[in-house]
């Protein structure tokens, strides 16, 4: 994590988003609305194993770019106290929550999703409410300091990212539904279950998939 704060950006391109070859579904977001705020949920036929059955909260979607963090996939054995100590901070009081894989792009950086009771002037980004995002070493610290700490927060290595359009064109191809966040979605810690949870809330489960379309 840096001090300061740089625009994520440039074009992503393929590597970052999932590249997907799937049908058309009905129930994609219709191209054109931006779903900052919101939940990806992968279909079956995504055709990248990186997003399998992945459950990721859009931090940014505009005209220039998207971007978003995966909620459920932990790395084995890697914990945040355990970071938290590998950078000498503290790590008394800290949940042993495992951290995140947080998508395919620029893996060696840190990006915390928290609540909205922590902010860094100028580095923390609003997502949706009561959520925010912070990519400097500021909330690590936060983190560390038992009178700072957000109320919940998770911490993710990477993300994924999708160049101008590129989100958009697989929505219309039926490679992602979207839903709702809400906090057990983005901070509950039953990763294996996010996705069939995430399904639910659209009405859906998932042996109603088709395979060959994404559709419900």
């Amino acid at each position: 994590m840096e001090k300061g704060r740089r625009e994520l950006g440039g074009s992503p391109g393929e590597d970052g988003g999932a590249g997907a070859r799937a049908g058309s579904s009905r129930d994609a977001e219709p191209a054109g609305e931006f779903l900052t705020g919101r939940i990806l949920i992968a279909m079956p036929n995504i055709g990248d194993p990186r997003f399998h059955r992945g459950v990721l909260l859009i931090c940014i979607h505009d005209e220039r770019q998207a971007m978003g963090i995966m909620l459920n996939r932990p790395f084995s054995g890697v914990t945040v106290p355990g970071l938290l100590r590998r950078l000498d901070l503290n790590a008394e009081g800290v949940p042993d929550a495992p951290v995140l894989f947080g998508g395919p792009m620029e893996t060696e950086r840190g990006y915390v999703i928290h609540t909205d009771d922590y902010v860094a002037t100028g580095a923390t980004l609003p997502v949706t409410d009561g959520v925010a995002l912070t990519d400097t070493r500021d909330v690590l610290e936060a983190m560390a300091d038992p009178t700072r700490r957000p109320r919940r927060s998770l911490l993710a290595l990477g993300y994924a990212g999708w160049a101008p359009g590129q989100l958009e064109q697989e929505l219309h191809q039926g490679a992602w539904l979207a839903c709702d966040a809400d906090d057990e979605l983005v901070f509950g810690r039953d990763y294996d279950h996010k996705w069939t949870w995430a399904l639910a809330k659209l009405g859906v489960t998932a042996d109603r998939l088709s395979i060959e379309g994404g559709q419900a």
